[in-house]
């Protein structure tokens, strides 16, 4: 698959198969019993997204019409994997840097699919369907609402989107990207948030990258599984994790996380009010 800029016949983004794939389509998806042990074969898809033909571009130097690119082409490679009836779910990811897991250093993103909803998916869907089903509503909705009252964690703000730091941000500088709009599932993404979508990325990477040195970081869409992309307690957003600390043993041990920042002052730091 490829995308053209629209004053172009050149690729400007491109799809390939990964060269060294975690999931592999070929492979089924049978469970297999060993002893007390159930496996499977690991099967799924998994792409790299190559965001542009030069390569020392990246997300935060590209121009509005070259980021809107990539965010098109994660919506469209999205909507086409789930169409397949042995895909519950598509993961859209970037890795920053080395202490991020890159391996190369062209701009890139990744896009991987299974058959299967990891447990700590699951987890967080169920947590969203407990509050769904105490309160009525939407926990991500909810979340936002406060954070746009509240200001202080508040970076960015358009039509369709907000970014903020939150409340318990699990690494210094984490920011999350919340579309206004209640929707479970990226694929519901129309024309206009795409719009909106891409200025809200482009501005809280260029900020990141600008006022922390250019910092190995992630960046996944968390969205909902197949089965869920209609149900009204979840909501998709996008989390940036930045790589600034590391997790020690107390972190890996309790599975409690350390951050040694608080996020109104980060926040305030990336708005330049410090």
């Amino acid at each position: 698959m490829e995308l053209a800029a629209p004053d172009s016949h050149s690729w400007q983004t491109r799809i390939v198969p990964n060269k060294y794939p975690a999931l592999t389509p070929n492979s089924s998806n049978r469970r297999i019993v060993e002893g007390i042990h159930l496996t499977a074969k690991a099967h799924g898809q998994h792409e790299v997204i190559i965001e542009s033909p030069l390569h020392n571009a990246d997300i935060a130097s590209m121009s509005r019409e070259q980021v809107e690119l990539v965010i098109e082409t994660y919506h469209r490679r999205y909507v086409e994997l789930m169409q397949r009836s042995d895909n519950s779910l598509a993961i859209i990811f970037r890795n920053h840097g080395e202490q991020a897991g890159t391996s190369i250093a062209h701009p890139h993103s990744q896009i991987l699919t299974v058959g299967l909803v990891p447990q700590h998916i699951r987890l967080r869907e169920e947590e969203a369907q407990r509050y769904f089903d105490e309160w009525g509503r939407c926990v991500y909705c909810d979340l936002l609402d406060y954070e746009i009252k509240a200001g202080r964690r508040l970076l960015y703000e358009n039509d369709e989107f907000v970014a903020f730091i939150p409340w318990a941000a699990e690494v210094p500088f984490e920011t999350w990207i919340v579309p206004r709009t209640h929707q479970a599932d990226f694929g519901s993404l129309s024309d206009r948030q795409k719009a909106d979508f891409t200025v809200a990325l482009s501005d809280i990477i260029r900020r990141i990258s600008a006022k922390l040195n250019d910092p190995d970081y992630n960046y996944v869409i968390n969205t909902a599984a197949r089965y869920r992309a209609n149900e009204p307690q979840l909501h998709w957003y996008l989390r940036i994790t930045p790589r600034l600390t590391r997790r020690a043993g107390f972190e890996i041990g309790s599975g409690i996380s350390i951050n040694p920042s608080l996020p109104e002052e980060d926040a305030d730091f990336l708005n330049d009010r410090i």
